[in-house]
């Protein structure tokens, strides 16, 4: 699939996301109403509020007081550098979503069986261009709270969290827009047919690729190694305290034995983690099978999406049977879904160097660069093939 076909679907799912974003954070005036609240419940209008706020221009009373600064015109300049933010994470999200989502359209085309994992990719992409975007806007947002330089790095841990939820929802809405749009585009192109990749070479490259992720969410997010990581690093002024950030880029999730807990509880729970797992490694299994071509950044870029769809899927069994009260909507159980992309992206650009790299030391052949555009033959020949 050409690059002129692949960058249609890809700028239109990134437009239509970062529409969506828009509209979403305008609309938190609206819960405010009495109507939605008596129809939503208050709880629940005040959690979607918070959710929408990251995405709203209307900038909070912290920001026009300019943290506290009740002079007018220092006020004026926190509001400035609050509306600063916004539109850099705006055009952020789009800049962010097109170049991944071309790779994916271009590399796993919606044919030939291929729709569904298509899909999945392009959805979990919209998941990390959202977290990309909050993360390099979130310097403007910290300082139009007027204390920029206090805790920067804790700050900026807590800030790149925020707006996940509703960008689980936008970015499922864009990811079928761009293959809808997709299944048009590669009509008329030449034969896109599967990689032929040896099934030991694509099980040992799974095994490698989910042993990073494991390594993360099993190592690393034990309890224990958590708090170390969490302090081992303090540091001073601007920079220091690193911990918070550390554990948002690097750990998965968390977990202890189960000691003070019932052991099936804690069984049940731990199966979010199982479930993660399962979900990495049969993607990555399957993934070389699904490329046109193998290259390196296919491979990176599927092993991060990958990691996203697993992070997903644990973390929906989790509403499920996490034991909250039933009292509680899905606007309270859904208050975790989207977190985590972070260390996501991170473990699932090592695991899927790792699983290249173990594909091609095995006899599955994966090529350097993205390579030349595929060729194409007139619409009545590829429907006529």
């Amino acid at each position: 699939m050409t690059y002129r076909r692949a960058v249609i679907p890809a700028l239109a799912g990134g437009l239509l996301l970062t529409a969506l974003l828009w509209w979403a954070g305008a609309s938190t005036d609206a819960l405010r109403l009495p109507g939605a609240q008596g129809v939503l419940g208050a709880q629940a209008a005040g959690d979607l509020e918070r959710w929408l706020l990251p995405w709203s221009y209307e900038s909070p009373e912290s920001v026009a007081l300019g943290g506290g600064n009740v002079v007018a015109v220092g006020g004026g300049r926190y509001v400035g550098l609050y509306a600063t933010a916004m539109q850099i994470r705006f055009a952020a999200v789009f800049v962010f979503f097109v170049p991944g989502a071309l790779l994916l359209v271009r590399r796993l085309p919606p044919v030939h069986g291929r729709v569904p994992a298509t899909l999945l990719a392009v959805w979990a992409w919209g998941l990390v261009a959202t977290t990309l975007a909050v993360t390099v806007s979130a310097p403007w947002l910290i300082a139009s709270q007027g204390h920029g330089s206090y805790r920067f790095l804790p700050q900026l841990a807590g800030t790149i969290t925020s707006g996940q939820q509703i960008a689980v929802v936008t970015g499922l809405v864009a990811a079928v827009a761009a293959v809808l749009v997709a299944r048009v585009t590669v009509r008329g192109t030449g034969p896109l047919p599967r990689e032929a990749v040896p099934v030991r070479a694509s099980v040992w490259a799974a095994t490698a690729g989910t042993l990073v992720v494991a390594f993360s969410l099993v190592v690393l997010s034990y309890e224990s190694v958590a708090a170390e990581l969490q302090t081992a690093f303090a540091g001073s002024g601007m920079f220091g305290e690193p911990g918070d950030l550390l554990r948002e880029w690097l750990l998965l999730g968390g977990w202890a034995g189960p000691a003070g807990t019932p052991v099936g509880h804690w069984l049940l729970v731990r199966a979010a983690d199982a479930l993660l797992l399962a979900v990495v490694w049969c993607a990555l299994r399957w993934l070389p099978g699904l490329l046109v071509r193998v290259t390196f950044p296919a491979m990176a870029v599927g092993a991060v999406c990958a990691t996203v769809i697993g992070l997903l899927a644990s973390q929906l069994l989790r509403m499920v049977t996490d034991g909250t009260d039933p009292r509680y909507g899905v606007v309270q159980r859904a208050a975790g879904l989207g977190g985590g992309v972070p260390a996501a992206l991170t473990c699932g650009l090592v695991a899927g160097v790792v699983a290249a790299v173990t594909l091609r030391v095995a006899g599955g052949g994966v090529a350097k660069g993205d390579g030349a555009a595929a060729v194409e033959v007139p619409a009545g020949s590829a429907q006529q093939a």
